[in-house]
This record gives C-alpha cells, structure tokens and sequence, in this order.
C-alpha cells in the first residue's frame, strides 16, 4: 500500500505551508474531541454573510476600488471577448470593416458567441479541470474508462442549454436521484486503482478524494486537509469531513479489478457502515457518524434530521450559502480578467487570500441567483461592463487547447464536429516508444484529428504533449487555476514541431493561392487571420523586407509566405490576448 500512503502525505504536506497554523489535532475519538466553532472562528471574511451592495451595475461596484479606463479599440475587444467566450479567435469577417463598430454591434456579437455551440464546448474544459476529469484511471495501470466522454459531452450540453447553475451543480451530485445519472460522472471522475489487492484500502482513498472534492469544487475549501486530524488553519474538524463522506458512502462498493461507474449508482446491501477513521487509516475505523452539513457552512440549522444525497447538493447550491456563491462568483471573474478577487480561488478559508475587492465578490456572488442562476446572463453582465472593455492590457496567455483550437482555426482545418467518443491523436515517436500497443492507438479518420482539444482523449498519466507544455493539469486533484509557465520547451514546440509547421503551411498555402505573389494582401490577410486586427504600416514594411530576404534564403515565395506564417503564430500577439 506504499501507493496509497503516497497520497496521502502529498495531502497532509499540502496542508501543512503558507499560513498559520495552529497545532495539529488528531484524536483516537474524532466525534467526542470535536471543538466547537466559535464566534471567533466566524470572524473570518468567507464565511460571514454576504455584504449588501448598494450599486446600479458592476461598474458601479468596481469603481468603489479603482478607476475605469477608456474603452479598448474594437478589434482588441473583439478578439478578447471572442477567445473569452468561445475559446476561438474571431471569424477574419469580425474584423474586417469595424468603420461601422458601435455598442449595439458589441452586444449582438456577445449574444451570438453565447448562443454558439463553441460557448459550451470552451467553458465545459474549465469546470472539467474542476472536477479533474480524464479517461482513464491513471496510477501503474492507468486503464482507459470507454464511457467517461458522455460526462463530458453532458457538460457541454448543459452549458449550451444554460441549465442554472444550481441545477447544474445539484445534477453532478444527486444526479442519479433524479434520473440524470450521466451528470454525476463528476463525482467518479477522480483517480483510481482497480489493481490493488484491498479493496477496503481503495474503498476508502476513493471516497475521501470525492469527498475532498465535493468541499473543495463547492465551497471553495480544502476539506480534505480534514480527513487524518482537524483541519490545522479553518474550523473543519476530522468529524466534519466524514460526516460529508456519509452522503457519498453507499455510491462506493468496489469489485477488485473492476472499474468504478462511469456513473453513480446507490447500493443498499454490503455497505460499510459510515465512520470516522482515526488519523485517516482505513485500517481504524472510529465512531460512526450521519451524514450532516459541515458546521461551517451552517446558516441555520438542517431541517431534515437525516439529509440525503439529494437534500446535500440542494444545501450546497442554496442562495443561502454564501461559500458556494462566493467560490463561484471568484471563479467566474478570474476567467474574464485573468485573476481572481480572491487570491487562491480553491481556498477561501485562512490559507487563501482575501478578496482585494469584498464589495464586488459579493456582489457578484449575489448576482448568480438574481439572474436565475444563468450563467449566460451573469458572463454577458459582466462582458457589456465598461470594466470589461477598458483598454488596460489584461495579457492572458491561450490555454493548450485553446491554442491548438486557434492553430486549426487560422489554418482553415478545424473540423466542429461535436460529442461523441473521443479521439486519439497521433503522438511523436519519443513518446510512443515508451507506452504499451493499447496506449498509442490512433483514431483512424485523419480529419477527427482536427476535432476542438476538448473532444480529444484524455488520460490521466500522459497529457498531450502541447496541453502539458502549456500547462494543462494533471488531473490527479481538482484545479481552480491553472499555472502559467515560461519555458524554453514551449519557444521549441511552437518553432520546430511538426503540428505548428503543418499549421503554417496550410495558412501559407490558402494564402497565396488567393493572392498569388503580391506580398501586401498577404501580409494584410494573415494579419486579420492571425491577430484579428488590420496591419500597420511598420509590419507592412517589415514584413515586405522579410518576404524578398526570405525568398532569396529559402529558395521560393511560398516558402518564404510560409515562415513568416511560421513567425506570425509563434509572436507574443497571437499567443496572448489584451
């Protein structure tokens, strides 16, 4: 079991920096020792009930903090807004006459990117990192899971169809309680080793990663930092994380090497009874408990004396739940601006930060449900903000997959196909050579290999090559924020590899197939292509010089067109959005 200790420690190290804590408490009588939360302890920012905001709009909260700048030129805003919403760079006919540009052509262009098919396709990956999503069980084995893709394309229906939020969220947990079982994939969507001999052992770290998931994804806390003492920065005692568990306990009951789900059912015989396990080990069971709400999320108390699964997830995504709506409301801002309000948008207990503007967060942790709990109501309030379209450069660099998407897209070769199985993309050789037959099948249609990032296989021990350089997570833990390295194997890929060439070559071909060897319509249409905008007239002339250098160097126009394709989609202006 030196696996499983593994995760563990990786757990309770990670709870264990940062912050100040207090003494770490771990009991042989977790429910008997539990300490009682305090007034004190409800001092902190998070779990005080929201404050009211006496504001007409968002712009009128933000500029409570700080000023609103002049508003960006159209094609900035339109590139921005288009890769917020979508994942995808504009259409080269968005930016082609703007002469014309004002705010109601803004808002139709906001509503059709939100009634776009793409909308759903771009946000699903976001709340995927959430609920770490992949498709195989990762661990030694990492065996593939055949059906965890209708999880994924549920996802991206419902945020098509704009499900509220809190039904969203409801469906993930108690899904199967209310004939949507394909919605709570999100709670098997975690690791998992069918291989290990005890199956109690497996049992256990299965549900204490749901568990801690459910806490984190939810109400924006690390709840698993509870599952071995009580927790040593927030009131979350060892008692409160089992109590959690119980919920989810009768979902769990393991065969050994067999997969679980790839959807919730509930058992009702040979379920272990719900307990505490003392300092965390499957081997000590401790006392029982019910299952019951954490206390710290408690407004008033519980009305049904013994909760279901179902009466949980509507608990959680009650408009009286200030942890829910604030996570949330933190998650959502750091998408649009690049940072959330409050710093660590998984952890809004002591270790996290606080928000750098409160009266904002909550307002718009407010806002979810008086807009009906529609996302697509709360993205488009805050996209028509004056504090959305300021000309301040936000710089937030393309995902992985939002730069494959944006490579296939310039290049003319991205096939919108939508749900289904996923497809297995070809791999290089260096990485082939390391992996079993089964793990390097290839989808035999090349044309599937132009499919969006998000209909492509995802397993859990081997990141596509270009989604790892770029920071895609490794789906061992729900991710709140994604990291944004600088590395040279990034200024490589995008250089030398063999995807990004195709890409350049494919745009340089369209290019001069239309316009021959005039080199100004080039250097204007793959400016509008690339970057979304029209091309001044330093870039004309220098791209004019590069053209005749790089003709004589290369031996031919085409060439020529197509390395300097090459170095439009290696610059910082396509990489990056302002």
């Amino acid at each position: 079991m030196k696996r499983c200790g593994i995760v563990l420690a990786v757990l309770v190290l990670s709870c264990g920096v940062a912050a100040k804590a207090a003494a770490i408490r771990a009991s042989n009588d977790p429910v008997k020792d539990e300490r009682p939360i305090t007034a004190k302890d409800m001092e902190h920012w998070a779990w005080k009930p929201l404050m009211k905001v006496d504001a007409a709009d968002l712009d009128a909260v933000v500029v409570m903090k700080m000023p609103i700048e002049k508003e960006a030129d159209a094609a900035t805003l339109i590139r921005r807004v288009t890769f917020d919403l979508t994942g995808l760079p504009p259409s080269a006919s968005d930016v082609s006459d703007l002469s014309d540009w004002s705010d109601k052509k803004y808002e139709a262009l906001v509503s059709r990117l939100l009634a776009s098919p793409r909308y759903g396709e771009h946000w699903a990956q976001l709340w995927l990192d959430l609920a770490r999503f992949a498709e195989s069980d990762g661990f030694e084995y990492d065996e593939e899971r055949s059906r965890a893709w209708q999880y994924r394309d549920w996802i991206i229906e419902a945020m098509n169809k704009d499900l509220p939020f809190d039904q969203f969220v409801q469906q993930q947990l108690a899904g199967d309680l209310m004939g949507i079982e394909a919605a709570t994939g999100f709670l098997l969507a975690g690791p998992d080793m069918p291989d290990v001999n005890n199956q109690v052992e497996r049992r256990h770290i299965f549900l204490n990663d749901m568990t801690a998931t459910v806490g984190t994804v939810c109400l924006g806390l690390t709840f698993g930092c509870a599952q071995c003492h009580e927790h040593p920065y927030d009131p979350i005692s060892q008692a409160d994380f089992y109590r959690l568990r119980a919920f989810f306990d009768n979902t769990v009951l393991p065969k050994e090497r067999k997969q679980i789900g790839p959807m919730v059912r509930v058992f009702n015989e040979g379920v272990p009874a719900s307990v505490v396990f003392v300092r965390g080990e499957s081997k000590r069971p401790g006392p029982a408990v019910e299952p019951a709400f954490p206390r710290i999320g408690l407004t008033k108390p519980a009305e049904a004396p013994k909760p279901d699964r179902l009466a949980l997830a509507k608990w959680i995504t009650s408009g009286e739940n200030v942890l829910f709506l604030r996570s949330m409301a933190n998650r959502l801002w750091q998408q649009h601006f690049g940072k959330p309000l409050a710093g660590n948008p998984g952890d809004l207990g002591h270790q996290g930060e606080a928000p750098t503007h409160p009266e904002l967060l909550d307002w718009l942790a407010a806002e979810l449900p008086r807009q009906n709990w529609s996302l697509k109501r709360l993205h488009k309030l805050i996209v028509m903000s004056r504090a959305y379209r300021q000309a301040v450069p936000q710089q937030k660099r393309l995902t992985g997959e939002m730069l494959r998407d944006a490579l296939l897209s310039v290049s003319g070769q991205l096939n919108l196909k939508p749900s289904g199985p996923s497809v297995r993309l070809p791999l290089p050789p260096e990485i082939t050579s390391t992996l079993l037959k089964k793990q390097i099948e290839v989808t035999a249609d090349p044309a599937e290999h132009r499919r969006r990032s998000i209909y492509t296989f995802a397993r859990r021990n081997l990141r596509h090559p270009l989604f790892e350089l770029f920071d895609r997570p490794d789906a061992q833990a729900s991710c709140s924020r994604r990291n944004e390295s600088t590395t040279a194997p990034q200024a490589l890929t995008m250089l030398n590899s063999d995807f990004v060439n195709e890409t350049a070559a494919s745009l340089a071909t369209t290019l001069t197939s239309k316009h021959g060897s005039e080199a100004d319509p080039i250097l204007t249409e793959a400016t509008r292509i690339c970057l979304s905008r029209q091309a001044t007239q330093n870039e004309l002339n220098a791209g004019r010089l590069f053209l005749e250098k790089q003709t004589a160097l290369a031996g031919s126009f085409a060439e020529a067109v197509r390395d300097y394709c090459l170095a439009m989609l290696n610059s910082n202006a396509f990489v990056f959005v302002d």
